[in-house]
């Protein structure tokens, strides 16, 4: 039997992952852009480098994908980086409808130099928390991500789908 930690009696909106995870992220994406307003690339074009340095992404559609994003909008952020020499796009020799992205040097230097903006704002937020807490809470982030794909492709649905 499935154990039901929420019930319709006792269910309150500030208690609700959902809540927390959505308030959380409508705090720090502002404050993460601010954080890079000073610099040629945002935010946002930052996690894509990342994520492709870190293997996360692959393509254009897996950018779109992982940052939850617009395949227009995605092309756009791809084609400004690529533009600045940020990376570069290569057909796949496998399957030519597939054309992957891979970091530049340059877009490695630019992803490493800016990594400390962030990481400064996470260890001020992280300063009241142990390292073991943290290392918890990363743990159970990632054990509540891999919770949420089952539970998505068990109903056929993709992320943003609306279906």
């Amino acid at each position: 039997m499935t154990r039901k930690y929420y019930k319709v009696d006792t269910f309150q909106s500030r208690r609700a992952l959902g809540y927390l995870i959505r308030r959380a992220h409508n705090l720090i994406v502002p404050h993460a852009e601010a954080l890079f307003a000073d610099q040629e690339i945002t935010f946002t074009q930052w996690v894509a480098l990342v994520s492709l340095r870190d293997g996360l992404t692959s393509t254009c559609a897996d950018i779109a994908r992982h940052m939850g994003h617009d395949s227009g909008a995605t092309t756009r952020l791809v084609d400004q980086l690529e533009d600045r020499g940020l990376l570069t796009r290569t057909r796949s020799k496998a399957d030519r409808r597939v054309v992957n992205l891979s970091l530049t040097a340059e877009g490695r230097a630019v992803a490493k130099a800016l990594t400390p903006r962030i990481l400064e704002f996470w260890n001020n937020v992280l300063t009241d928390f142990s390292s073991h807490e943290v290392t918890t809470l990363i743990e159970l982030l990632t054990r509540l991500l891999g919770a949420v794909e089952s539970e998505i492709a068990k109903t056929g649905q993709r992320a943003g789908s609306g279906k």
